[in-house]
């Protein structure tokens, strides 16, 4: 990266909390100790200690039904969707997904020839009643709708928090329609306050598919994810992913299970929660500062994301160039749509930036989308 350069770019957790001298001794001892399995190929679901640990992890995000044979342990949850497309959809079938999501859905989705579909949001999530309206539209075409692939909490890029009282009407038209909702859930954990949201899953184990990662909570290098399947689903899931990837890593399953085990985790989750509250506020307060009039953005309740909406008519994306040349790099909004053309979103990550460099990324932007907004009158 260009030195001197802010990125509000990436969204990776702030690592540099973790207790890293402990960490790489406990890594030393797993290969001292129990180095001819962590080093050996391992079962196509992962360890049951994991998978057990797992649902104790998801008891702590809203879902107390979970058990450990229904849950397929992946490379991340990216992993996770790749299976779930091919499972279950064929070339030419619908994926509803919100506009914006993640672009590495998008992109998971696009390699398997299905037809992503926008639903509306607004700053509290899924519409429901626009929802069923694009259901019936689509439906009336003839088109296959298989997924409904949704972030509910601290959606990526937006920021989002699906309202409580949508939650179960979404799965309800969902379940209607025979539509399988494919819930992503890497940030619910970090709410600033602490006070979750039921995850959808957790009223209806036969109608979501619920995606799980360690990546945001602990370590995104050790790429393990999960996914706990509904029952009638599970074999087909299983046997898609271990054709995928044989088997998750044996040596970063035992380091996850030995993390869960033996150190403070909901202790790091709370020592994250207040980071990024922090870094949030932080970010919120420099835009209150310095951005023009124009512009508006949303203020998240917890994840990494802020999301800047320009006036009409601006594209964000030639803006990266000129961000670049006055030191600050974000992301445009075109990435995280599924349709094409311009967008005057960007985004802007916090997760990973000190307060005091936030506001200077954010001052250095500010001239750049102020010449933007003049230069469009």
């Amino acid at each position: 990266m260009k030195p001197g350069l802010v990125s509000l770019a990436g969204g990776n957790p702030y690592l540099q909390s973790l207790p890293l001298a402990r960490l790489a001794a406990t890594a030393a001892a797993i290969i001292a100790e129990k180095g001819l399995e962590a080093l050996q190929y391992g079962g196509g679901q992962g360890t049951l200690e994991l998978r057990t640990q797992i649902c104790e992890v998801m008891a702590a995000e809203g879902i107390l039904d979970a058990d450990p044979d229904n849950v397929v342990i992946t490379a991340g949850s990216q992993s996770a969707q790749d299976v779930a497309a091919k499972v279950f959809c064929d070339p030419g079938d619908v994926i509803l997904l919100e506009d914006p999501t993640y672009v590495g859905a998008l992109n998971t989705f696009e390699a398997y020839q299905v037809d992503v579909q926008p639903v509306v949001v607004d700053e509290h999530g899924i519409v429901p009643s626009l929802l069923r309206e694009r259901i019936a539209a689509l439906q009336a075409e003839g088109k296959r709708i298989k997924l409904l692939y949704t972030i509910p909490n601290f959606n990526n890029p937006s920021g989002a928090l699906l309202a409580p009282e949508r939650r179960q009407e979404v799965v309800d038209i969902c379940r209607e329609a025979n539509i399988l909702v494919l819930e992503d859930n890497p940030y619910g954990l970090l709410k600033f306050d602490g006070v979750l949201p039921e995850p959808l899953r957790a009223a209806n184990p036969e109608d979501v598919l619920y995606l799980g990662s360690f990546s945001k909570i602990f370590a995104p290098g050790l790429r393990i994810g999960w996914a706990l399947v509904p029952a009638h689903l599970k074999q087909r899931y299983y046997l898609a992913s271990e054709a995928v990837t044989l088997c998750p890593p044996t040596f970063n399953q035992l380091l996850v299970s030995t993390y869960l085990r033996d150190y403070d985790w909901h202790g790091q989750i709370d020592s994250y929660r207040a980071i990024y509250a922090e870094r949030c506020a932080a970010l919120l307060a420099a835009l209150d500062e310095f951005m023009p009039d124009g512009v508006s953005w949303s203020r998240p309740e917890g994840g990494f994301f802020v999301w800047l909406t320009l006036p009409e008519g601006i594209d964000s994306y030639p803006l990266l160039h000129q961000g670049i040349d006055a030191g600050v790099v974000f992301v445009p909004g075109a990435a995280f749509s599924p349709t094409t053309g311009p967008s005057n979103k960007l985004r802007l990550a916090f997760s990973a930036v000190p307060p005091e460099t936030l506001r200077e990324g954010v001052k250095r932007l500010a001239p750049v989308l102020a010449e933007a907004i003049a230069s469009h009158r």
